[in-house]
């Protein structure tokens, strides 16, 4: 069963009270300056990750470009389980580079495709093979789950740090309290009347 502790009053831990301590006063400091770093730095490391991340994205995007280019080999067949796998597989292909020479690598192509077909594959200025660049739409996801993760992973250091401290905070004023309950609690079987 829960006990009752009464409404909740905000900003308790700084309003005046006789009974309030030193080590009531320092928790409530400690807690503020917890929530503040976590709060602060999960947004000041993951703003700047996601974006570093969406702008390197757009710059794959622009430097790379899609290049028509033709297989020299028969592709080979997919190799699933029951051999129908739905996926692409690779293949050497040749293309024209954009200085005019000849460039030969592998590159993923449907499955089965024939010798001599034409492909699709994309390059960067060197006309070396790139993979395909992300979408904006992959890209912002992708800047959202790095950001996010950064953030989480950065706030998660003063949270942690900061529960330790009240976690050391709260046993040592349970021992404190049990060391006066010793020297008072034996006075209260008395009898006073």
């Amino acid at each position: 069963m829960v006990a009752f502790r009464g409404p909740k009053v905000w900003l308790w831990r700084w309003r005046r009270n006789p009974l309030r301590r030193r080590g009531d006063r320092l928790e409530s400091w400690v807690v503020l300056v917890t929530w503040a770093l976590t709060l602060l730095g999960g947004v000041i490391t993951g703003l700047p990750a996601a974006e570093s991340v969406e702008s390197n994205l757009a710059r794959q995007r622009t430097e790379c470009h899609s290049v028509g280019a033709v297989l020299t080999e028969d592709a080979p067949e997919p190799s699933g389980a029951n051999g129908t796998g739905t996926g692409k597989v690779w293949a050497q292909v040749r293309w024209t580079a954009p200085d005019g020479s000849a460039r030969e690598g592998q590159a993923r192509v449907e499955p089965a495709a024939l010798r001599g077909s034409p492909v699709t594959v994309w390059t960067n200025a060197e006309g070396l093979l790139v993979t395909k660049p992300a979408t904006e739409a992959q890209a912002r996801l992708r800047a959202v789950l790095v950001g996010g993760l950064a953030a989480v992973f950065v706030a998660a250091v003063p949270f942690v740090v900061g529960r330790l401290v009240r976690g050391r905070m709260e046993r040592r004023r349970m021992d404190q309290w049990d060391e006066e309950w010793e020297r008072i609690g034996p006075l209260w079987g008395r009898k006073t009347w």
